[in-house]
């Protein structure tokens, strides 16, 4: 069973909040643990517990939340009252005591108390300053919850000071506790008083004053409070000694001693002594009881005078002033040290728990123990070597304290660090072991001393590495609890504080030079900065709130109190008087209140680290490596002690033999500290247990498998498949949340790879018995092998894992090597485990069982309110754009599922389908998260956070509703269910999509906007393939000139649009939407008139028309470009990169609409035309280049073979051009221009897909990328140089033709060459599949006369109700899909025959010359004819569907457009190589007009049958005022479904033609690719 971690009640700060959490957390705990149990009632039960508390928190959290907005202001008051009410029960209490009746409550003791209370005032400290901050900002609502936080925290203080009262028989200790506490009471009520008048007043200086006042005199009244615990009183007594002893040392002058120097000196000998002892016994005092803390800390008191009085004469006894000057230093060094011991004793034994306080005494103990030390070393006059001595015997007494309980980390070392630092300070000790025997018998006196000092170093250092690894043996055993970190280290803040408060008492103190006040300023910018960096990794780190904003404010009011002190500081720096330093005084004050503020917030409980528990298995196995670290001790300060003596008394036999003794019994027991250390290493004993559990799984898993093969796997009867599934699914959930946990703790934590380990085996167990029980009850003997195969794998792949992490063992230095290996075990692992969920999943989706896809949902929806992991990577719009695709695909999936309900439910349908809704769900959540911390403020980011959890409750009910519709599929009133929740999910996406919207409006027109134009892009990609097959005819008898100024115009406004949509880029996000659904609608109707513009120029000019289209098309281009950059560049700095690019991107544009009017113009002007079309070719690659240029990889990538087919449009654009430029007619020019266009940009494209291929290596990737631009350049110059010739021909300037195009020849063969280094040693030429085509043909042919058949046995259904009419329009729209059909039958049957007459001419080798080439054009013709087939086939299927009344006539009509559309492919596919005069040729043309003929006809008589359908519907409006709204509500929902699911269409059409366009051979594409 797993422990989950204890519960305390949470002290105040968002108390809701962490509960929330803790409830999260316990559910957390419990579904980790429904996999180990074994019995399966039990299971169930707490699986099902676990769901119902995870609901029921969600719905607590939603009415705390809606209860918070209510009841924000009413805080205060309650606060106040509650606090008056304590003050109530805290003066009867006082009665209570004053007659003999106060008694202890059931469970009070005293120790239980005292921690109580010290918990509770560091609480009420925290609260106050967090309230101090909220009042400083002027936020009611906040400033209400951090009074609520005082209360509650005083509410803690008086239970226990009340108790503390009880539990002491000394009635006026009882009346001084009580007293005390009703005094913070009293005081309370005024801070929460006067914290009401000054939010009400923000920024008045005044009540701001009077508040910090009023929280200054609760703070005293807590620490008068501390100080009636029994212990501290007389550890405050021993302060106040020392504190008064120390006075002495401030005389000038001392009386003269009466004693020699050599009492004087064994005087202070015996004291330092005595000292040393007392702060040892305090050390272990602090831990006791109260009544042994103050025994320890008198006697300390005592020992300390004694000590002071003998160091008082050694200073009158000194010979000179500087010697007198120096004893007096170092005594005031030891009362400073010994001040901080017994204020960290005390601050111990108030708060034993605390972290890091053990740590901070056994620092103190030894600070007092060294400057006890550094004084005897200066004032004794022994014999050289004999102060080191004992010197070097304190320090040993005082870290054999560090191997008494280590419970605490001693410091941040790792245990293979520790390992390394026993080894490096053995081998000193070695070393100085054997200097002490060898200067002691030499009489080398002063090197003996130094032998004895830096053996004692060592021993230190092994002592401190052997307790720290001990600790972390105890805490690696999987019993064991290792302490959590904190948020913040309180520790770390006091220090802080108080070296900021020394350094500005240096500051003010008028005695102070200008290299002190330097130094001074140095040390607080030191400080604060750093509490300025915790502070915001705690802000970051933290999932409450008001301590978010708490840890942000605080760090605000430091730096900015830091900055004015620097400036003051800057000031008497350049002026040393008063004036100036009276400034600097001034300043110091607000740095040092917010200091003191911060330090307190930072010391709430809630913060604290959780120290560590140690199993009793953990004590025995730190056991060896504590004795062998005590017995080298021990051994050791005997040694030292021998060598005293033989340093004054070299000539002593039998002591050399003890010397000897002692040196044996250090050395072996280092030995034993060192082996016990690498047999003990954190983890190897689990490891091992882990493999061992593995094995045996795996034997288990093939004994099964044998018996699956041979039939003889019996059915588990005591369970049920389900619950298997379920066991199954949690099981690999919680094995896939270790596997980078163990990962991590191999790579560096070894303290934690026992744990992970043994947690990760004992989820296997439950598997593996899982998996057979559910593969027995499996009836399909593939799927039974399938499921053990993969059980198998993860087993084997955890396995190969655990060896790994083994061997790695959380050795960072030992792990460099394994690292490889555990990165790949790491992947093998998750790819096992994601092919054992899909399987599991499809299983359960199959079989109607959703509990797993609930948990995930679930799992999702609540990982929502946790913490943020770090900051987030992108920006808003980023998350918004991810997270708006992915709210549409749930859509689209819950519109699925409501129809596949309707339909007689196919299970494994509906199964899918909630899957894919699961899945998407979970991405959804994911991106929500970081998408609610970088929204614009706090309030729209918890909205989203809130719709998105909304949304995952109503996906949670789905799902269990398609569950329970699988089951039962006929069951009417669960299919009603599955719809009413599907409405409720739609209408949810909408919620989310708006609360997306409202974070940004305007970056949310962009996205849509980008969407529609990639769309128009798409639409002309078309119009420019019928432009190029000379399809696209003319209407009636028009002119161009009837379009020209249309076109004008719309330009014109689109130019107003463009600057309309840069300036509002940076400008509100309500402009900026509208700027962008204007330049969309804008871009519309201009492809729209431009469309209309070519077809009016006639089909008998098809370059034209193609260079009209490319000219609007490079415009659309452009804008979807500058609508991406808007998008970016929304509500940045001027200075960004972004608006650097939109800026960029907006010269493109009024680059590509200039180009644009400059063509229409030029259009119908026959002498400067072609000139027009290659000066924007020249443009259009100009542009090419630079997209192919930028840094950007490209959306996908290709391969080599499609590269090079690229380069062979370039070899024929080259000869073009240079006939063109020879013959300078209009016509051959405009032509090449076209040609150009596609062929330049279909190799680039080419070249940077190929060239990011993932398996090209970086220097061949740069190899082609500068060749595929220098192949570009010299184009460029080869046009330009054309474009030369036609202004000014000349004989001379056509000779220099050839020299350009031998360059980009050139260029083309070395681009080859990059393209076959690309493929590396295995080029092959791409397979040749000319001698296919004709076959391929005739099949297509074949496939269209049976599609054909098929029609002719339709008969429309009929419909006896209705009109006449309607049944003339589908017998209309059949007799049209008939001859379609029949046409395109006739087409590909002439294609054949043009196939057939190209190999006779010997245009085609049968086996051609140049495979490349030829393979190329006949798989154009072959996909030309496939595609006619199946668009054939769709169309009939439509068809029958229309007639049959199942589709609708727009499926009908893009199937008939779809028929065009590959039509006009075909005949470009013949055309490319046939000749224009010959028959098969002239048969082809004739045939391919009479199928657009034919698709025309099917369209309009779809439209009209549509339109007439439209005409019948009428609506009925509702009367009553709610029916209307509903309706109204119903009205708008059904017009956004339709609106996404038009923008869905239009995607995926965009990616179909995508993929058929990797089919199409060079001269058929575009230049462009959507």
């Amino acid at each position: 069973m797993l422990t989950a971690q204890p519960f305390s009640s949470p002290p105040g700060i968002g108390g809701q909040i962490s509960g929330g959490l803790r409830g999260g957390l316990q559910g957390t705990a419990a579904k980790a643990t429904v996999p180990t149990i074994t019995d399966q009632a039990s299971a169930m039960q707490l699986s099902q517990c676990a769901k119902n508390l995870a609901a029921a928190l969600a719905e607590l959290r939603t009415a705390a939340q809606k209860a918070q907005e209510a009841c924000g202001p009413l805080e205060i008051d309650s606060a106040l009252g509650l606090v008056q009410s304590l003050e109530r029960d805290l003066q009867e209490a006082k009665a209570a005591a004053r007659d003999g009746k106060l008694k202890p409550l059931p469970g009070e003791t005293m120790e239980k108390c005292a921690q109580d209370l010290g918990n509770s005032t560091k609480a009420v400290s925290s609260a106050i300053a967090h309230l101090l901050g909220e009042v400083a900002q002027g936020n009611e609502n906040y400033t209400g919850i951090a009074a609520r936080e005082v209360a509650q925290a005083l509410r803690s203080l008086s239970q226990a000071a009340r108790g503390i009262a009880a539990n002491t028989s000394d009635p006026q200790a009882q009346s001084a506790m009580l007293e005390c506490a009703g005094d913070v009471m009293d005081k309370a009520n005024n801070l929460i008083e006067e914290a009401r008048k000054a939010v009400a007043k923000p920024g008045d200086p005044e009540s701001q004053q009077r508040l910090a006042q009023v929280a200054k005199a609760v703070s005293q009244a807590l620490n008068r409070c501390v100080n009636c615990l029994p212990g501290q009183r007389d550890v405050d007594a021993a302060i106040r000694t020392v504190g008064e002893a120390s006075k002495r040392l401030l005389a000038d002058s001392f009386p003269p001693s009466t004693k020699s120097f050599q009492e004087a000196q064994s005087q202070l000998n015996q004291a330092a002594a005595g000292l040393n002892q007392s702060a040892n016994e305090l050390v272990q005092a602090s831990r006791g009881t109260p009544q042994d803390l103050a025994k320890s800390s008198g006697k300390f008191g005592q020992d300390f005078n004694e000590f002071l009085q003998a160091g008082v004469e050694m200073a009158s006894l000194s010979p000179t002033k500087e010697d007198q000057a120096q004893v007096v230093s170092n005594l005031k060094s030891i009362s400073m040290s010994s001040s901080k011991l017994l204020l960290a004793a005390k601050a111990l034994s108030a708060d034993p728990t605390a972290p890091n306080l053990k740590n901070q005494l056994a620092a103190a103990a030894r600070a007092v123990t060294d400057s006890i030390n550094q004084l005897i070393t200066m004032c004794t006059q022994q014999a050289p070597g004999q102060k080191e001595c004992d010197n070097a015997l304190r320090e040993l007494e005082t870290v054999k304290e560090l191997l008494e309980n280590p419970t605490q980390t001693v410091n941040d070392m790792s245990y293979f660090n520790c390992l390394d630092s026993v080894m490096e300070n053995s081998k000193v000790l070695g070393e100085s072991m054997a200097g002490i025997s060898q200067n002691a018998k030499n009489s080398k006196l002063p090197e003996f001393g130094e032998s004895i000092s830096a053996a004692s170093k060592a021993l230190c250092g092994l002592t401190e590495a052997a307790a720290q690894a001990a600790y972390l043996v105890g805490v690696s055993d999987p019993n064991s609890q290792a302490g959590q970190q904190g948020l913040v280290d309180p520790t770390q803040f006091a220090r802080a504080n108080q070296a900021i408060q020394m350094a500005c008492q240096n500051l003010v103190d008028p005695a102070c030079t200008q290299s002190q006040v330097l130094s001074a300023a140095t040390i607080v910018a030191k400080h604060t900065s750093a509490l300025c960096n915790t502070c915001r990794l705690a802000s970051s780190r933290t999932a409450n709130p008001v301590a978010k904003r708490q840890f942000v404010q605080s760090a605000k009011e430091v730096a900015n109190s830091t900055a004015n002190l620097v400036k003051t500081i800057k000031a008497l720096d350049g002026a040393f008087n008063e004036e100036n330093r009276e400034r600097c005084r001034a300043a110091t004050a607000p740095l040092i209140e917010a200091v003191d503020n911060l330090t307190a917030f930072a010391s709430n409980p809630e913060f604290a680290t959780v120290p560590a528990q140690i199993s009793p298995e953990g004590r025995r196995a730190m056991e060896p490596i504590i004795s062998s670290a005590k017995t080298m001790l021990e051994s050791s300060a005997g040694l030292i002690q021998t060598a005293r003596s033989l340093a004054v008394n070299p000539k002593d036999p039998p002591q050399w033999s003890v010397l000897a003794g002692h040196s044996r019994t250090v050395s072996d027991s280092i030995k034993k500290l060192i082996t016990n250390m690498r047999d003990k290493a954190p983890g190897q004993r689990e490891c091992d247990e882990a493999i061992e559990v593995l094995n045996r799984c795996m034997r288990e898993v093939d004994q099964a498998s044998l018996a699956a093969i041979s039939q003889q796997l019996a059915p588990r009867e005591d369970i049920s498949q389900e619950a298997l599934h379920n066991q199954m699914i949690t099981a690999v959930q919680e094995i896939n949340n270790l596997i980078e946990p163990v990962a991590s703790a191999a790579r560096a934590e070894a303290s934690q790879l026992g744990h992970k380990v043994s947690q990760m085996a004992q989820y296997f167990e439950p598997l593996i018995m899982a998996a057979i029980g559910a593969a027995s009850k499996t009836p399909n003997h593939q799927q039974q092998m399938n499921l053990l195969d993969q059980t198998k794998t993860l087993a084997e792949s955890a396995l190969q894992m655990l060896y790994t992490a083994k061997e790695a063992g959380g050795n960072p230095k030992q792990a460099a090597h394994t690292q490889e290996a555990l990165e790949e075990a790491v992947q093998m692992m998750k790819e096992a485990v994601e092919d054992l969920t899909t399987t599991l999943n499809e299983a359960a989706s199959a079989a109607g069982v959703v509990g797993g896809m609930v948990d995930s949902i679930t799992q999702a929806i609540n990982q929502l309110d946790e913490g943020p992991v770090g900051e987030p990577e992108g920006s808003f719009v980023d998350y918004q754009t991810t997270m708006v695709k992915t709210a549409k695909a749930i859509a689209v999936t819950v519109q699925e599922m409501e129809t596949s309900s309707g339909a007689m439910v196919s299970p494994n349908e509906l199964g899918i389908l909630a899957n894919q809704l699961t899945n998407d769900y979970g991405q959804l959540a994911q991106e929500a998260k970081p998408a609610a911390l970088t929204a614009e403020n706090e309030e729209i980011g918890s909205h989203i956070k809130r719709r998105v959890q909304e949304l995952g409750h109503g996906c949670a009910a789905l799902v269990t509703k398609a569950g329970a519709l699988q089951c039962s599929p006929s069951d009417a009133y669960t299919k009603k269910e599955l719809i009413e929740s599907a409405r409720k999910v739609s209408e949810k996406v909408s919620h989310v999509l708006a609360a997306l919207q409202a974070g940004n409006r305007g970056t949310q027109a962009c996205i849509t906007a980008a969407s529609a134009v990639s769309g128009i892009i798409a639409d002309l990609d078309t119009t420019i393939m019928f432009a190029t097959a000379g399809t696209l005819n003319r209407e009636n008898s028009e002119t161009f000139a009837d379009h020209r100024e249309g076109i004008l115009k719309t330009a014109k406004a689109l130019v107003e649009d463009t600057k309309v949509l840069v300036q509002n880029a940076t400008a509100s996000q309500e402009k900026l939407a509208q700027a962008a659904q204007s330049s969309v609608s804008t871009i519309t109707r201009l492809a729209e008139v431009v469309k209309l513009g070519a077809a009016s120029l006639g089909s008998e000019d098809p370059e034209t028309q193609v260079v009209l289209i490319n000219a609007v098309k490079d415009v659309a281009k452009a804008l979807g470009d500058l609508i991406s950059a808007t998008k970016a560049a929304a509500g940045k700095a001027g200075d960004d990169p972004a608006v650097y690019q939109l800026k960029n991107s907006a010269k493109v544009m009024v680059t590509n609409v200039t180009s644009l009017l400059k063509t229409v113009k030029a259009v119908e002007d026959e002498a400067t035309k072609g000139t027009r079309a290659l000066e924007a070719t020249i443009e259009h690659i100009r542009q090419e280049l630079a997209v192919f240029s930028s840094p950007v990889p490209p959306a996908k990538t290709s391969t080599p073979e499609d590269f090079i087919r690229m380069t062979k449009g370039i070899t024929m654009a080259t000869a073009k051009a240079v006939a063109a430029g020879n013959s300078c007619r209009q016509e051959d020019v405009i032509a090449t221009a076209n040609l150009s266009r596609r062929a330049i940009a279909d190799m680039l494209r080419a070249c940077k897909e190929a060239a990011y291929h993932p398996e090209v290596s970086a220097d061949v990737r740069q190899r082609a990328l500068r060749f595929g631009k220098e192949c570009a350049d010299g184009y460029l110059e080869l046009l330009e140089h054309v474009l030369v010739i036609l202004q000014k021909p000349t004989h001379e300037l056509k000779q220099q033709l050839a020299g350009y195009s031998k360059r980009v020849a050139s260029s083309v063969t070395e681009l080859i060459q990059a393209a076959e280094a690309m493929k590396g040693t295995e080029w092959v030429d791409p397979e040749d599949p000319t001698v296919i085509a004709e076959n391929e043909l005739l099949g297509a042919a074949a496939a269209i006369e049976a599609a054909a058949k098929k029609l002719e046995q339709l008969k429309p259904r009929a419909k006896p109700k209705q009109a006449d009419e309607s049944l003339n329009f589908e017998e209309q729209i059949l007799e049209a899909a008939k001859s379609i059909a029949a046409a395109t039958s006739a087409l590909v049957k002439a294609a054949s025959a043009a196939q057939r007459e190209l190999v006779a001419q010997g245009k085609v080798g049968a086996i051609p010359a140049n495979a490349v080439d030829d393979g190329q054009w006949s798989q154009g013709l072959i996909s030309a004819a496939r595609m006619v087939a199946a668009a054939t086939n769709n169309l009939c299927e439509a068809a029958n569907a229309a007639v049959q009344g199942h589709a609708s006539e727009e499926k009908l009509i893009s199937s008939a457009k779809q028929v065009a559309a590959s039509t006009a492919q075909l005949l470009v596919a013949c055309k490319v190589k046939a000749d224009h005069d010959s028959e098969a040729m002239k048969r082809l043309q004739a045939a391919g007009n009479a199928v657009k003929r034919a698709s025309d006809n099917l369209v309009k008589a779809a439209q009209k049958a549509a339109a007439f359908q439209d005409h019948d519907e009428t609506v009925v409006v509702k009367e009553k005022m709610v029916g209307g709204i509903a309706q109204i509500i119903a009205a708008q929902e059904e017009m956004l479904r339709k609106e996404r699911e038009l923008e869905e269409a239009r995607k995926k059409l965009a990616m179909i033609r995508q993929q058929q366009y990797k089919f199409l051979p060079s001269e058929l594409r575009d230049e462009e690719q959507n």
